[in-house]
């Protein structure tokens, strides 16, 4: 059985719940009677929090959106104004983190993912989501200097994607990365996005400066 986050409301057990069917039976095991169940409430309680499937899977999104936020922190992003050291440490811990620590999520996210490419009415709801993990990496490319910022965070996004697919579900579920491997794979990321860091500017009294990380 997958494990439940504990939530603070009925509302957020409710969601986790669902998320939770989602990774352990799939899209056809998310029911109302298979939530309540699961969750030890009384039968009608899913149904009097999310009338209709879609509302159900609404809630599945936003709750997977809250704890992905928690897990990799998109608002503690850094600015990318002091070298490329500290994007590329914090890329690799959320990553690290996010693949070692909540396997159940990843796969969550893909049945939502592929749900919504069937139901045009979750897809509003899905982007947003992501949206929300988008615009940091945007706004860190930008400060890091990229010329297309918005180009080189869709490269990002979809390197990360690419992993996590391969490490939930695809032929790396049981080679997760270290931490170390990771940052050398952002590393190389960023060089190839950014170019080759300046390896000291000569001043004019022939010294060098450091160079940048």
């Amino acid at each position: 059985m997958a494990t439940l986050s504990t939530g603070s409301s009925r509302a957020e057990l409710i969601a986790d719940t669902a998320l939770a069917l989602l990774a352990e039976r799939g899209m056809r095991g998310l029911t109302h009677r298979a939530v309540d169940e699961l969750a030890g409430l009384p039968q009608g309680s899913t149904s009097n929090y999310a009338r209709t499937r879609q509302a159900l899977l609404e809630a599945a999104v936003r709750r997977q959106a809250e704890r992905e936020a928690r897990v990799l922190t998109p608002d503690e992003m850094p600015a990318g104004t002091g070298g490329r050291g500290a994007p590329v440490d914090a890329l690799a811990l959320a990553l690290h983190r996010y693949l070692t620590g909540h396997p159940e999520l990843l796969v969550s996210r893909y049945e939502l993912a592929l749900e919504a490419t069937r139901r045009p009415e979750l897809r509003a709801s899905y982007d947003a989501m992501g949206r929300r993990f988008r615009e940091p990496l945007v706004a860190m490319m930008t400060a890091a200097g990229s010329a297309e910022p918005e180009r080189h965070a869709l490269s990002l996004v979809a390197w990360c994607e690419g992993l996590m697919f391969s490490c939930a579900a695809g032929s790396y579920h049981d080679s997760v990365p270290s931490l170390e491997a990771l940052r050398l794979g952002f590393g190389e990321l960023l060089r190839g996005m950014l170019g080759t860091p300046d390896r000291g500017r000569a001043a004019p009294d022939g010294t060098r400066s450091a160079p940048e990380e």
